[in-house]
Parts: structure tokens; sequence; C-alpha cells
């Protein structure tokens, strides 16, 4: 058997997950840094009125991040898998396969959603004041139109995690944050202050980046690997769909949970609610940039050692995971007690974040690490079907409970508290599936 010793020295899998660790940590702690500074940065800008309405829009065009019908995470696997075995041409099968498949998804997605914002009422879904800003449509035009482009060439990072290298797939989104930052300051600099300049700035940062680094990845080391029309394969984008169809089925609760808590709070109560809740959440997000930086390159490894039937590696993974997660769980505390006095040193005044807000964010920010926890190692096995039956189930639910919970109590905390509920089942039973898989008696439903 392997001990945790032999786990910290390392095979070429560990070692190759301590570096991408090592290289995350520096580029994520970088990238919590920009956003942080964000925050202020942009309430400044826009102040908490207009910044409410913009985070609420910015939820709504991440939904488009979440219509590749998992085919990134699909890649990730189908390439980590292909890597493993030293299959090339089926890797470069299964590259321009994916890339040819979200551009066929995103094209007619982005025009259906631009008639859809020149024929509707997009201030009477936003509950927006239009006395208080004028260019609403062309906002959310402009801004699907360039996250649009972006959704077709984020497949970089997948690519990039499907080759166990996460720590590139984050540099190039610090470096995106960082693009948005410099243009936000430059924004507040000239004064102008306007949502228009703000919405291109935070769209526009990471597609310059993605557009820099295609040809340098492409045309450089991976140059065996870079898509063609003439590598895109039915059957490769078959295999792609059937897997990654789950991973879709999968994101459709986080979407629902979280980005649509924005557009119900802005609707049920005011657009200003959902600045001090989002910024709650960007607080509490810290300990996600920690747990991503720490558990993804796990989810890879996992696929990469299950596919070579591994098993003691992915068993001793698990104690260095729960170590991770007590360590987590410990920092969120802090973060809770101590929040007060950093929202005076880091919003200055701007905003006000009541206390239950942070307290409730901060239960639902672990209870969705947790579950991330046993889902990233399921994930990378590839057993799916319980997640897809729990996570479908919750986004079924928790409009309906959101909604009549608010309007029954008025009061913001209530839709925070429904979404801790409704992820609850999800958690335990990501427990209970992982502790079976792990220890080798999973059957039936529990296996697949």
């Amino acid at each position: 058997m392997i001990g945790i010793k032999s786990f910290a020295k390392g095979n070429s899998r560990t070692t190759l997950i301590k570096k991408n660790v090592l290289a995350s940590f520096f580029i994520k702690a970088w990238s919590a840094l920009v956003q942080l500074a964000l925050v202020p940065l942009t309430l400044s800008c826009l102040g908490v009125y207009e910044n409410g309405v913009w985070l609420t829009i910015s939820s709504v065009l991440l939904w488009i991040d979440n219509l590749d019908i998992g085919l990134g995470n699909g890649l990730r696997n189908k390439l980590a898998v292909c890597m493993a075995q030293n299959d090339t041409e089926k890797a470069r099968e299964m590259v321009s396969s994916t890339l040819a498949m979200l551009v066929g998804i995103i094209v007619p997605v982005v025009c259906l959603l631009i008639a859809a914002e020149l024929l509707g009422d997009t201030y009477s879904v936003f509950n927006v004041d239009r006395l208080r800003i004028d260019n609403l449509t062309t906002v959310i035009i402009v801004s699907t139109i360039l996250v649009g482009t972006t959704f077709v060439f984020k497949f970089l990072g997948n690519f990039y995690m499907g080759l166990q290298l996460p720590a590139v797939n984050n540099l190039m989104g610090s470096l995106g944050s960082t693009l948005i930052l410099l243009g936000t300051l430059v924004v507040y600099l000239n004064g102008s202050h306007s949502m228009l300049l703000i919405a291109l700035v935070n769209t526009g940062g990471p597609l310059i980046v993605y557009l820099i680094c295609y040809p340098i990845t492409f045309m450089g080391k991976y140059k065996s690997l870079r898509p063609s029309l003439r590598f895109v394969k039915f059957s490769a984008a078959k295999e792609l769909f059937s897997l990654g169809v789950k991973f879709f089925l999968l994101q459709i609760p986080a979407v629902i949970l979280f980005f649509t808590s924005n557009i119900l709070i802005s609707h049920l109560f005011t657009p200003e609610m959902v600045t001090p809740y989002q910024i709650a959440h960007r607080y509490f997000s810290l300990t996600m940039t920690l747990f991503t930086i720490v558990c993804v390159p796990f989810w890879t490894a996992t696929t990469d050692a299950y596919a070579r039937k591994d098993y003691p590696w992915i068993n001793h993974a698990n104690k260095i995971l729960n170590l991770i997660m007590l360590a987590i769980l410990a920092i969120i505390a802090v973060m809770t007690v101590l929040s007060g006095f950093v929202y005076d040193i880091w919003i200055h005044g701007k905003a006000y974040v009541p206390f239950s807000i942070t307290l409730i964010s901060a239960v639902y920010q672990f209870i969705i690490l947790l579950s991330m926890r046993y889902s990233f190692v399921l994930n990378g096995i590839g057993v799916l079907r319980l997640q897809l039956i729990l996570t479908i189930t919750a986004a079924i639910v928790y409009i309906p409970l959101a909604v009549c919970f608010g309007r029954l109590t008025h009061d913001i905390n209530s839709l925070l508290i429904v979404m801790c509920i409704v992820n609850l089942p999800g958690l335990i039973v990501n427990y209970i599936q992982y502790k079976k898989i792990i220890k080798g008696k999973a059957t039936g439903i529990w296996i697949k």
C-alpha cells in the first residue's frame, strides 16, 4: 500500500499535481486580489443601484457559459484518457469536434438572445428604472455578443485541464481579470462612470486573452492537437455529447441556484439588494479560489488514475482532500467572525452588508465546497447518474420555493436559506456514493 508520505513524494501524476497547485496558488492569489479590488472600484464607478443592475445582467450572461452542454468538461475527461493511452489522433478529433460543436451551439443562441432583447421589455424583467438607466438594451446586446465569442474560445481552459495543466487555465483567467481591473480603473479615472464602458471592459478583457492564447497554443507545443475541419468526426462528437450532456445537466442547478438568485433579488426586492448579496459572495469566494487551486487538479488526475486502475492512489488522495476541507472550514469560520472589520476596510462604507447575509452565505459556501469535494472525484470517474437526479430536482424546486418564501417574508435571507436547504441532499448522497465507491461496495445506481 502507498502511504501518505509516499503520496507526498509522489509518482509523476502526483508531482504534476504539486507543480500545478504551486503555480495555481500564486496565479489564483493574484486573481483573488484583483477580484477584491474590482468590487469597490466598480461601486465607485456605478454606485449601488447601477452596480446591482450590472451584477444581475452579468449573472444572466454567465448562463451562456453553461450552454456548452458540458462539452468543455467532456473534452477535459476524454482528452485525459486519450493522452493516458498516447492516442494523439483521437485527442485531436476530440479537440476539433468540441470547437466545431461550440460554434454550432453559440451562433443561433446569440441571434435568438439579441432578438429577444430587442423585442422584449428588459426593464421589466430586471425591475430597472428607465429614468436611471437609459441604455440597458444596448448594454445587454453588446455584452451578449462579446460573451458569446468568449464562449467558443474558452474551451482552451478545458483543453489545458485535460492535459493536467490547470495552472495554465488559471493563468488565462487571471490575465483576463487583470485586464478587467485595468480597464475599470481607466473608466474610473476618466470620470465617465458609464455602465456600457464597464460592460465592454468586463466582457472584452477575457476575450482578448483567449484570442492571444489560441495561436500561441496551437502554433507551438500543441501543434499536433490543433483543431482542423478534417478532424471533426461525428463519432467523436457523439462521444463528447453523451458524456458532456451529463455534465451540462449537472451545471444547471449551480446556474439556477446562484445566478438566478440575482434576478430574483432584483425582481422581488430592488437592484440595490443585489450588491450586498454579491459582496458577501465575493468575500467567501476566496475559499472557492483556495479550493479550486488545490482540488481541481485531482479531477483530471483521478480520471487518469481510474483509467490506469491505480486505486491506491485514489484512496490516499482522499485523505489529503479530507485535511484540505478541515482547513477550509476553519478559514470560513474565521472569515465570518472578521467580516464586519474586513468590509469596513474593503468597501469603505460604499455599501452595507448585514451580518445575517454574511452568516448564511458562509454556510452555503461550505455546503457547496464540501459537495464539490466529493463530486470532483465522482466526475473524474464518470459516475454521474445520482448527481443528475438530485441536481435536477434541486433546480426544479428552488425557484418556486425562493419566490414563495421571498414574498411571504419580504426578506432576502429567506432566499439564501432556501439555497442551503436544496443543496443539502446532494451533499449527503455525494458523500455516501463516494464512500461506497472507494470501498468497492457500490452496486446498481451507486456505480452508474
